[in-house]
């Protein structure tokens, strides 16, 4: 069991020296109770289970999703599996040497191949060789649009034509229209196809979240494509007001969710990270105190390679900031409106 729960360790508290919070009337958790990129409470035992070699729980799980289309579920508990494997792969192994026909198994390996061909020198030659695996996960549930967005990305890394792309993106739209992860798989293959036309991008990821209900996650949609733009330097110019609109989808959103819930804390992460980038400090602590002890590594591993330390340096200095704003403020005798801390189209 101590060989187990070693391999937890990348989803454990961090193992740092709590420091003395320099704003303790804001309400977060303290630095060592923050975990970085928890699983939930059905992932979690799938990946001890498989630590052990044991891959019952994951395809349990897995069908379950299936079963029940619970797509977005499905979507993730995919990619953190194939994650998992790319350093222990004897469960994964077992299972597809006693299931080969098992659709679960089938998608895991179909993914698993992606990500081992992202880091490969030759990745656009070696994913090739790929698309028969993510073809017969696709054949084994007509409903199930998890092997589509693996497609979509498969798509982007091989430099796939835009017919080509158009036609598996209709073929994910057919079977899930509100599939968050495909939405971000065509989103990233058109930044990659457009190169860096940031407007267009947005353009897409706007009528995307207009046509979404408002309690889907494609509401979050442009909000990473302005990460994208922001992350570019920003490029040739969208305005400052497009930028906060798409924050503000993503706020509206975030609200929905319970406080600390672990499901939205990946988007959670990333519109901290954007409203710290346009400045609304006071709307990204907000965002912080929502977020609770659920950091994720993206987008934090994007600025350094100790993710979940960026993340805590980075709400020490929003807690700073905003409380300086609310001082400001409240000097001013102005009452915070509900986009604190934002500021205006000139100041960025």
């Amino acid at each position: 069991m101590v060989d187990t729960m070693a391999l937890m360790l990348p989803f454990g508290r961090a193992s740092r020296t709590t420091r003395t919070a320099e704003h303790p009337a804001v309400a977060l958790p303290g630095d060592d109770e923050v975990l970085l990129d928890a699983p939930d409470d059905r992932l979690g035992p799938a990946l001890v289970a498989a630590g052990r070699g044991e891959h019952e729980p994951a395809a349990a799980l897995l069908a379950h999703t299936r079963r029940h289309a619970e797509w977005e579920h499905r979507d993730r508990y995919t990619l953190r599996l194939a994650a998992f494997a790319r350093s222990r792969t004897e469960w994964l192994e077992t299972w597809y040497a006693a299931a080969p026909q098992d659709p679960d198994a089938l998608l895991i390996r179909a993914q698993l191949a992606v990500d081992h061909a992202w880091g490969s020198p030759a990745r656009a030659e070696v994913l090739r060789g790929v698309s028969p695996l993510i073809t017969a996960a696709a054949r084994t549930d007509d409903r199930d649009p998890v092997p589509w967005r693996i497609a979509l990305d498969h798509a982007r890394g091989s430099r796939a034509g835009h017919t080509y792309f158009g036609e598996l993106w209709e073929a994910a739209l057919r079977r899930a229209p509100r599939h968050y992860g495909c939405h971000v798989a065509a989103l990233r293959y058109l930044a990659s196809s457009w190169h860096g036309s940031h407007r267009e991008c947005l353009d897409f990821a706007d009528r995307a979240a207009q046509d979404a209900p408002a309690d889907s996650l494609v509401q979050a949609l442009p909000t990473r494509a302005v990460l994208a733009y922001l992350d570019d330097d920003c490029g040739p110019g969208v305005p400052r007001e497009r930028l906060d609109e798409a924050a503000d989808r993503a706020v509206a959103l975030s609200a929905r969710f319970p406080a600390a819930d672990l499901w939205p804390a990946a988007i959670r992460n990333k519109l901290t990270y954007v409203l710290v980038r346009l400045g609304r400090w006071e709307d990204a602590l907000e965002q912080l105190t929502l977020i609770g002890p659920h950091a994720t590594s993206f987008p934090w591993s994007r600025l350094s390679e100790d993710p979940l330390g960026r993340f805590l340096e980075t709400r020490d200095e929003v807690r700073r900031r905003a409380a300086g704003s609310a001082a400001r403020g409240a000097a001013g005798g102005h009452p915070r409106s509900g986009r604190g801390g934002r500021v205006h189209s000139g100041d960025h």
